[in-house]
């Protein structure tokens, strides 16, 4: 060979050598990258090249997909009862992307996750479409319905737990709005207008809105008492004199109405919601100790249900703040899946199990790829700190100011709130309920009710009132639907 064609030849191997290289790093380097890149349509319109597996809840799919006649997209998501179902499922829509399930669960839905990898090998030699597994949810429709019908046309959101297992029941925001609507490709202005929306009807605020949790939260504090030993029986005298000045100031920390708070016992307190008891609680532990026994029932921290839910805070604080922050005020905040999960660990003597609404994956063979078990996620108290709990807790729903969430043959623990916000607590408080119930069986179900806005008169807007019925139904539903 002489020296022009070897250079030639030379010259042309690199050439293959650089496209090989190149070709390798664009397949196995940049895949991920452009894969997720905006402005690749090909993952997009595959997706929704053929029918999306099913969001499945009680056996009965609240999901769909429908022919759309189109040329880049043949399919397009359709729900069932879209609104009362929208903080479960999400939306997918062919312009603006997936959120919670149907994009934490995509590759499922979509028969692209590897489990899926036989089922697919199956169909390509059968000369079949490739098909999308399902996700079978915890969720249960009688208890979802009670949820979403209580809230009504009022501003708030419910969440429903089952105490045993951690599976989350009911899961209700309002406003809401249909995913229906959105899941097309001419759907731009449906988009907008919901986004522009003042009342946002996509914000799920049952997992991603925190509000000040007002006296439901004096649970936590008569739970930090009891574990820190501050006092150890419920029914003995407290050290609580009136007036109790907040600490390093000369602000009276004031209780709703003349009721029995001097010195009132852990039940009395409770069931009458005395604010100088529990600030005073809080302030005799400190914000430490405060802090972590908070944690212990999973604030300050995310929530994963798979959904994530924001966290919940009790802040670093002052003195003064930090007893606030004791009776569900200052810059205390959660989120109603928290509230939940506070009563949920009451109701279990102690266990904090982890919260979760994805139960099963299913192949399109009907085949279970995947099975969520159940978790203890903290223990934030004994089981006799819980016991004590639930005994004044009941005391409160049959005696005290939860009188609207009683259950005739069913022992039901409950807390109201009444959380103030907004400059110099000029808004309407918001209604705040929590509850557990009881059967033989066990208390296969906590709720924690929150009412955000309604037209209802300033005074007479509290959780016993406004939540605590919608926390009632709730809690039949699930009983209901064990029998």
């Amino acid at each position: 060979m002489n020296k022009p064609v070897r250079r030639i030849a030379i010259f042309c191997g690199l050439l293959v050598l650089a496209l090989m290289i190149r070709d390798n790093w664009i397949q196995f380097v940049q895949a991920d990258e452009l894969k997720t890149n905006k402005h690749n349509r090909r993952i997009t319109i595959a997706r929704y090249s053929q029918p999306r597996g099913n969001i499945i809840v009680d056996g009965q799919a609240i999901t769909g997909s429908q022919e759309t006649g189109g040329i880049d997209f043949k399919y397009k998501r359709t729900y069932k009862n879209g609104e009362m179902w929208a903080p479960v499922t999400g939306y997918s829509s062919q312009v603006f992307d997936a959120n919670q399930i149907e994009k934490l669960e995509d590759k499922v839905l979509t028969g692209d996750d590897d489990r899926l990898f036989f089922n697919r090998t199956v169909d390509m030699i059968t000369g079949k479409g490739k098909k999308g597994g399902d996700v079978i949810t915890t969720l249960n429709t009688k208890a979802q319905e009670a949820a979403f019908k209580g809230l009504g046309d009022k501003k708030g959101a419910v969440a429903a737990i089952d105490p045993r297992t951690g599976k989350i029941l009911a899961l209700a925001s309002t406003p809401s709005y249909d995913p229906s609507t959105i899941a097309g490709a001419r759907d731009s202005k449906a988009w907008n207008a919901l986004t522009a929306d003042k009342n946002q009807p996509m914000l799920n605020r049952a997992l991603k809105q925190t509000y000040p949790p007002g006296s439901t939260f004096k649970v936590v504090t008569a739970a930090a008492a009891l574990e820190n030993g501050l006092y150890k029986d419920v029914d003995t005298k407290t050290d609580s004199p009136l007036p109790w000045i907040l600490p390093d100031t000369r602000v009276e920390l004031q209780n709703e109405g003349n009721i029995p708070c001097k010195d009132a016992s852990l039940r009395v307190a409770l069931q009458w919601s005395c604010n100088t008891v529990f600030g005073k609680i809080s302030a005799d532990l400190g914000n430490k100790k405060m802090i972590d026994e908070a944690n212990k029932f999973g604030f300050n921290k995310p929530v994963d249900t798979p959904v994530r839910a924001v966290p919940s805070i009790f802040p670093k604080d002052n003195r003064p703040q930090n007893a606030m922050a004791g009776i569900g005020q200052a810059s205390n905040r959660v989120t109603p899946l928290q509230m939940a999960m506070v009563a949920s660990a009451v109701a279990n003597n102690g266990k904090l199990m982890e919260p979760y609404m994805v139960d099963k994956l299913r192949a399109p063979n009907l085949n279970v790829i995947e099975h969520h078990q159940p978790k203890q996620m903290s223990q934030p108290m004994s089981a006799e700190t819980a016991q004590k709990l639930q005994s004044i807790m009941e005391t409160v729903v049959e005696q005290g100011t939860g009188k609207k969430g009683q259950i005739s043959g069913v022992k039901v623990g409950g807390k109201t709130g009444t959380a103030q916000h907004g400059v110099d607590n000029s808004g309407n408080p918001y209604a705040w309920f929590i509850s557990y119930a009881k059967t033989d069986k066990g208390s296969p179900v906590a709720v924690a009710v929150v009412i955000e806005g309604s037209d209802t008169v300033r005074d007479d807007i509290a959780g016993g009132e406004l939540a605590a019925p919608i926390a009632k139904n709730v809690m039949e539903a699930v009983i209901n639907s064990e029998k």
